[in-house]
This record gives structure tokens, sequence and C-alpha cells, in this order.
């Protein structure tokens, strides 16, 4: 059955109204409840800086760096995405949810391919699901979701690796890594973090109590 996010055209994420016309994946509370907390305990203590550049990569629809925008008002965004038909989706949520244009930048890139610069903060949610755990996917995210966003595959873990072994060159002195990421992966992405020399990471539950988002320096 056709997710009903779809058959309205958009879903509503912190306050936002995300478009969803070009077919992106759909936005999850799982999401919505982190990026909450990124906007209530750090952007929001930022306001003594003059500004600070966030990258928000593997973007979709854009809803991680719209509603960031929306809710910080020193913030600008570098939104980074591999699909040339999502990158008009994340204008047109930019346009809908009439965000400045002098606080962003859109980049079609293969994750860091085509980034430059240093940003005090990166959100990342990534496909993660393993290709292997496909049998339990939900039919309805199997028919009509885009499956590059879904799979990182056959762990889960494939886009993970490449984008943590550079990210931390793209911080600056300072800056966080935001990713979010399988409940199931936890041991597995320690493990990562450690291999790529990360000393400073810690791993949290969503509202549902699972692991599933990181923050790392």
């Amino acid at each position: 059955m056709e997710p009903i996010e779809y058959k309205k055209g958009y879903k509503n994420f912190l306050g936002c109204k995300i478009d969803l016309r070009f077919r992106p994946f759909i936005p999850r509370k799982e999401t919505e409840f982190w990026v909450k907390k990124v906007i209530k305990n750090n952007l929001s203590r930022a306001k003594s800086r003059e500004k600070f550049v966030c990258l928000d990569i593997f973007s979709g629809s854009g809803c991680i760096g719209i509603a960031i925008l929306k809710h910080t008002k020193n913030s600008q965004m570098v939104f980074v995405e591999i699909d040339k038909n999502l990158i008009k989706q994340i204008k047109l949520n930019l346009k809908i949810n009439k965000v400045s244009v002098n606080k962003y930048k859109i980049i079609q890139s293969d994750i860091f391919e085509k980034i430059k610069g240093r940003f005090d903060y990166i959100f990342a949610n990534p496909p993660y699901v393993p290709l292997r755990n496909k049998h339990i996917v939900q039919q309805s995210v199997l028919n009509y979701e885009p499956l590059n966003a879904v799979f990182g595959g056959e762990d889960g873990l494939l886009l993970i690796r490449k984008f943590l072994k550079d990210a931390w060159k793209y911080l600056k002195k300072g800056g966080k890594i935001y990713m979010e990421f399988d409940h199931l992966q936890k041991r597995e992405l320690e493990k990562l973090l450690e291999k790529l020399n990360y000393k400073n990471y810690k791993i949290c539950k969503d509202q549902f109590k699972k692991y599933r988002w990181l923050i790392a320096k």
C-alpha cells in the first residue's frame, strides 16, 4: 500500500512542510527526534558566534538542513545530494519553507567528492539498512520508497564507511558530526570509529530506546 505521505504529497518535520513530489525517502520520526535534540542542546547555544556553517549530506528531501535553518538564526547550510531529481526536491522545499537564499548552498556530489571547506556541524542520514535484512523491510518501503536511500550494502555500512573515513577532514576545530544508523549496527560502528581514530564519540538512543544516532568530534 502506498505510504500516506506520498498520497498527501508532503510530510511535516519539526514544523516544516516537506514536499515529497519527487519521491525522496520519507522523513522518519526517529530522525525528527535527534534533530530536535541537536537544535535544542547544541545549535541554540551558538548564539554568541557570528555564524556557524553546517553540512547536510545524503540530504534527500532536505528535511534536516531545512529544520535547522528554520529553528536557528545564525546558521548557514550546504546541502549535498547525488540525485539530480532530489536536488530539485531540496530547492522546492527551501522555497516552500521560505528559507532565504543567502542562507544555503546546494551541491550535487557523491559524498565529499565536490565539497570544499570545513564545517562547524556535519549532519548525515545515510542509507544504512543491510541488504541481508531486506526480507524484514516493510513492503510499502520496498514498493514505493527509493531503495538507494534505504539500503547501504550487504551489512548496511557501505556508505557509512566512506562517509566516516573522510568526514573528520571537513570539520572545523571543535566541530561535530551527527549521524543516524541502524540500531543493530552499534557494535560494528564502534569498531569502525575506533579503527578510523575517532577518539571522542557518543552513541545515543532514540525515543524508542534504541541506539540510533551518534555524535563524533
